[in-house]
């Protein structure tokens, strides 16, 4: 039995919304996001950047130092977690180990005095959607990894929230099933009409699910955009240096990022009026169907370059060791902020 697209308004804003461990331990320092209604949006960042105690303070798991949370018109700031209109799918899934996986998705309606027979109905539903039916009977210790986030996911979705939270939930699968999961996460959330807010560490992954990517960094936030306008324009240093695939210049303009995979190698006496540089060649690594180039600018105050070429656009006679001049085109580096 699939269940109705949400059809209210989930849009989430977040204003001025801070939290203070103590005065020398800021975790999240007066933030400001608003997530449209029913879109798909990543927290990225590295350890200790904000993004999972700002998941908390609008699951209602933190208290909120200053700010505040609004969901669909309404504000949330000092709700109970169960008053909400959100769910919060754990990194750990934290299913119960005693209970099978339909008490388990069943659980809470179970402690809200639903009865027996309506809380299996729904929650036999929801194990449909995941593809999960033929499991019902069978307790966390009996399924896999990619099978016990199906779990806590159909158990997060049993209350029907408008937001649903998800603290890294894909980190503990291997590579192969994280892939699955992503598409299956994308999935149900189109389907489902939900709000979905995603922490995750990988930029892979953010770029893969997000509609909207916020980088955060020291629990500010450097850059909120669509993945293509995070990767393609870095905002500032810290952005382009954490998304990866950019080599910053020192330039007239001041500071650039130009992308691996925009630059181009030419024979030292082939220079064009395109900007560019003389660097030497470091080394050159296959890597299927292009090659990854690493070189050092002449100016050895210079950092490394990397380069990005398809295989049949590297030479075989170039050389470890010899100059050679990289270039690219003006509209392809971008002029970053400082911080």
């Amino acid at each position: 039995m699939p269940l109705s697209p949400n059809t209210k308004d989930n849009t989430l804003e977040l204003i001025a919304l801070s939290k203070h461990y103590s005065a020398d331990s800021i975790a999240v320092d007066s933030i400001d996001l608003k997530v449209p209604t029913n879109h798909y949006c990543c927290l990225l960042g590295p350890s200790g950047c904000g993004k999972t105690s700002t998941l908390r303070m609008v699951a209602g798991h933190e208290v909120v130092t200053s700010g505040d949370v609004i969901l669909g018109g309404r504000n949330i700031t000092h709700a109970t977690a169960a008053e909400r209109g959100t769910a919060m799918m754990f990194q750990s899934y934290a299913l119960f180990p005693h209970l099978n996986s339909l008490d388990n998705v069943a659980f809470s309606l179970k402690m809200r005095g639903v009865g027996k027979a309506e809380r299996h109905q729904r929650a036999h539903a929801l194990l449909e959607r995941v593809a999960m039916q033929s499991y019902a009977q069978r307790f966390p210790s009996e399924l896999s990894g990619g099978q016990q986030q199906r779990i806590a996911l159909a158990r997060a979705l049993i209350m029907e929230p408008r937001v649903l939270l998800l603290d890294e939930p894909l980190s503990a699968l291997d590579p192969f099933l994280r892939i699955q999961m992503r598409a299956e996460l994308r999935r149900w959330q189109k389907e489902l009409g939900l709000t979905f807010i995603h922490v995750t560490h990988s930029q892979e992954e953010a770029m893969a699910l997000a509609d909207t990517m916020v980088v955060m960094n020291h629990g500010r936030i450097e850059q909120a955009g669509s993945p293509q306008e995070v990767f393609n324009r870095p905002a500032s240093e810290f952005v382009a240096r954490f998304m990866g695939g950019h080599n910053l210049v020192k330039t007239s303009q001041g500071l650039v990022a130009v992308r691996s995979d925009k630059i181009d190698v030419q024979e030292p006496n082939n220079i064009s009026s395109q900007p560019g540089m003389r660097a030497s060649l470091i080394d050159i690594e296959f890597q299927g169907s292009f090659c990854l180039l690493a070189f050092q600018p002449q100016d050895a105050q210079g950092e490394p370059m990397s380069v990005m070429l398809p295989e049949a656009k590297v030479n075989s006679q170039w050389l470890a060791g010899q100059t050679y001049h990289l270039q690219w085109s003006e509209v392809d580096a971008h002029v970053l902020s400082p911080h």
